[in-house]
């Protein structure tokens, strides 16, 4: 059966684990995938003009070992280490991949924190030029999510776009 995947994107620290993590508890058959596994070791960052560590670019993370996992999680949904309770054979594998550059290749605490101006001079600015990167390349729909809603709120309007989805591609599976 064929795995239905979700992408969840944005800028650093703005909620997508969070998010991924309680899809996945009211999901049934779901697996994350979460981008931020796959940094290269701290002594292989570069670092910018300002000092900061340069995390949010492409080069930090070591994108094969990442596509790779996913590969393997869609090829054997079922032998995923990632995955919550396998209820019914016949539902429809689900894989969750969150990260900040998903379409360019959770509150999160960090100790020790980011310094004085890091996201307004650095997160930020690499987010919108991702995103422009993105939004010019992508040919399939990106739905936005309002970071100014609560997080039930979100996962309301994910959780229940998902199942509609899902309803869809079963509705097409009998019609095939």
């Amino acid at each position: 059966m064929k795995t239905f995947t979700i992408g969840i994107s944005g800028v650093t620290n703005g909620g997508k684990t969070t998010l991924a993590k309680n899809l996945q508890k009211h999901l049934p058959n779901c697996s994350v995938i979460s981008q931020d596994d796959f940094f290269k070791p701290q002594s292989e960052i570069e670092t910018d003009k300002n000092g900061f560590l340069q995390y949010d670019v492409l080069e930090a993370l070591n994108m094969e070992k990442m596509m790779s996992a996913i590969s393997c999680c869609m090829e054997n949904p079922r032998h995923s280490l990632v995955s919550t309770d396998w209820g019914n054979a016949e539902e429809t594998p689900i894989l969750i991949i969150e990260g900040f550059l998903l379409f360019n290749y959770n509150t999160r605490v960090y100790n020790p924190p980011d310094p004085p101006g890091y996201l307004d001079g650095h997160v930020w600015p690499m987010y919108l030029k991702h995103r422009k990167e993105m939004e010019e390349n992508v040919t399939w729909e990106i739905v936005y999510l309002d970071g100014t809603k609560s997080e039930d709120d979100l996962f309301s309007q994910v959780y229940e776009d998902i199942i509609q989805e899902l309803e869809k591609q079963k509705r097409l599976q009998v019609t095939s």
